[in-house]
């Protein structure tokens, strides 16, 4: 037995955003906005999944929005690697949803809730410094006070972050409907059957038999993994380009070191720096304050890394 990853954008989308799979889609709401209990009851998928028009990869996406039973808007979106703006497209997709409620001329007081859920598969938000208290998985953000801390008036917008990799419980350590349906997320792409502990909630039950491979067709299982290399690809350019960018700027720094020191640096030198690696180029940017000429510099990346 053998089960596809949610975490891919067409299985995402299928499991949580049919018109098959309200019930999966209440229980994870309910669990990740209002800790597990059922304050939602019924909800109506905007643009629900359609396996006739998600056919190819231009045709997928990943966001899956509803109404909720008290005409709140959310919308739901896994994004499993970092990029650049992603905050901001996060809050423009919510903002949107928020103002799309309105035609014009209508009364802003039509207006409902928007709440944005946030699945990454990466860390976004890291320990703040002075912070004792470790982030949690889940992190909700309201408009505050920035000195009393107290809410603003109309809780219209709010946000809502998993971070998948901070989620380290294992099978045996679930306790929450929360701690079920991220562990589902973030492993069901791992596991050989469904778990005991997983299959007592219904819903994360039919969300795992509409995860498992037998019940796609051929189609569907070469779209998911098509869409899964896709996003691997996507996810290695973005961990090359920061590495690039990392190793730009040490490069940069080194040679300002240098520069200050020996005003004149020849090109084969600059050559060999410009080659090194970057665990290379910290060692180097310890030690160049130790040179005292040219001939110390060549010295050490000759000795060092002759083969640079």
């Amino acid at each position: 037995m053998s089960f596809v990853s949610p975490k891919v954008d067409y299985a995402f989308k299928k499991i949580f955003g049919s018109e098959e799979s309200k019930d999966i889609l209440i229980s994870f709401l309910n669990a990740i906005i209002y800790n597990g209990e059922k304050i939602i009851e019924s909800l109506t998928i905007i643009n629900p999944f359609n396996p006739g028009k998600v056919m190819s990869l231009k045709d997928t996406y990943l966001d899956v929005k509803a109404v909720l039973f008290d005409d709140s808007i959310v919308v739901i979106e896994m994004q499993v690697a970092s990029m650049s703006g992603f905050s901001k497209r996060v809050m423009y997709n919510l903002v949107k949803g928020y103002i799309n409620q309105l035609k014009k001329g209508d009364d802003y007081l039509l207006l409902r809730p928007a709440i944005a859920v946030t699945i990454t598969d990466f860390i976004l938000f890291k320990n703040p410094k002075n912070h004792k208290k470790k982030v949690d998985v889940i992190n909700t953000f309201v408009f505050k006070h920035r000195e009393q801390n107290w809410e603003y008036p109309d809780e219209e917008l709010k946000l809502i972050f998993v971070e998948l990799p901070k989620f380290k419980k294992s099978l045996s350590e679930l306790e929450t409907l929360a701690d079920k349906w991220i562990y589902f997320l973030k492993e069901t792409a791992n596991l050989d059957e469904i778990p005991e502990n997983l299959g007592e909630v219904v819903e994360i039950e039919k969300a795992l038999n509409i995860a498992h491979e037998i019940n796609m067709s051929p189609e569907e299982l070469e779209i998911v993994e098509r869409r899964a290399i896709t996003l691997q690809d996507e996810r290695g350019r973005i961990t090359y380009a920061e590495q690039q960018g990392r190793l730009s700027e040490a490069i940069a720094f080194v040679m300002r070191l240098l520069k200050k020191r020996f005003p004149d640096i020849p090109t084969a030198i600059t050559i060999q720096i410009e080659n090194l690696p970057l665990e290379y180029l910290q060692s180097l940017g310890e030690d160049l304050l130790d040179f005292n000429s040219l001939e110390d510099v060549e010295s050490w990346l000759n000795s060092r890394y002759p083969n640079q």
